[in-house]
């Protein structure tokens, strides 16, 4: 039943967006066949998540402020997305969501993060956190880089309307964190790969 709701759920957001928002899918390189995988998209719309959520092909699981789950409607429309409710103030929080993330992914679950940790306020990049880069190094699991274009323009933060302007959503080569050389230590690691993968969204945001 939890199968049959989730794609109920994810063919209505996606029919929803490419009707009102004219969403567009694509893909520079193939999704990788393993799993689990990790997904690491910009960030600056709440309706990001959801956008991801409805077209990747694998169910995606991601935190969303608590604040998100005050109604009914958004808060059975993310939990069924795959949304984990965080304090994003709350630092005890933010360590179990890490310890979480990677319980999800060692029992094959793909994950959606936001390594810029918030919305951006201009619809930019902003620099990233190191978060998605310890994940992805301490469970071995490939990321997906994905950039998403016109969400800032069609709700940006404080929004509390869709406005019908076109969004497109480009997913870019994987990263595999194999590609670290072994042997350096684990902080010039999180730091060679958190560099790999903000190469990998600025690449994606001039191209799309």
């Amino acid at each position: 039943m939890k199968r049959l709701f989730y794609a109920v759920v994810k063919n209505f957001c996606l029919v929803f967006f490419k009707l009102y928002n004219r969403l567009s899918v694509r893909w520079i390189a193939p999704m990788p066949k393993e799993d689990p995988v990790i997904v690491v998209a910009n960030h600056c719309s709440n309706l990001d998540p959801v956008l991801v959520g409805s077209v990747f092909p694998r169910r995606l699981r991601y935190l969303a402020k608590a604040e998100l789950f005050s109604s009914w409607i958004m808060r059975v429309l993310i939990r069924t997305l795959g949304a984990i409710p965080v304090n994003k103030q709350d630092q005890q929080s933010a360590g179990m969501a890490l310890k979480a993330f990677l319980e999800l992914l060692e029992n094959g679950e793909n994950v959606l993060l936001f390594p810029e940790g918030a919305r951006s306020l201009d619809g930019k990049l902003q620099s990233l956190q190191g978060g998605a880069a310890l994940i992805a190094l301490k469970s071995g699991a490939p990321v997906v880089p994905a950039y998403i274009k016109g969400s800032f323009e069609s709700m940006p933060p404080g929004a509390k309307f869709i406005r019908a302007t076109s969004i497109t959503v480009l997913f870019g080569e994987t990263i595999y964190p194999k590609e670290i050389s072994e042997g350096e230590s684990p902080k010039e690691s999180r730091k060679k790969f958190l560099d790999k993968i903000s190469e990998a969204l600025s690449d994606l945001e001039k191209s799309v």
